[in-house]
């Protein structure tokens, strides 16, 4: 009994730490840009987002990650979070956002009509 739960726990244990690593790395390269945090938004470093790595789909793009999953809706402009097949509104994007990473036109690219 007693190795049954050592086992068990160290595969809960491997498990959760894979969960963890999973939401670290998804987060992470969310935005890999820094600085350029006031307008006009200019003084940024690292690489933009890479729309043409994202899924299309009827509503706008997805970002497929370890964990979770980033949706952008192509019309609103408004950024959701998929965990565990469950969708949740997250925020729109900021101006920071629209300035540096450029949706909109991104967005138009794919046959969307950004109303943001």
């Amino acid at each position: 009994m007693r190795y049954s739960i050592n086992v068990l726990a160290g595969i809960g244990f491997v498990f959760t730490t894979m969960l963890v690593v999973g939401l670290i790395l998804d987060f992470r390269d969310v935005d890999r840009t820094e600085g350029g945090y006031d307008p006009p938004y200019t003084d940024f470093t690292g690489p933009t987002v890479d729309w043409d790595s994202m899924d299309l789909t009827k509503t706008g793009l997805v970002k497929r990650g370890y964990v979770v999953n980033l949706h952008v809706n192509g019309t609103t402009g408004m950024l959701s979070i998929e965990i565990y097949r469950q969708v949740f509104d997250f925020r729109p994007f900021s101006d920071r956002a629209l300035a540096v990473h450029k949706p909109r036109e991104a967005l138009r690219e794919r046959g969307f009509e950004p109303a943001f």
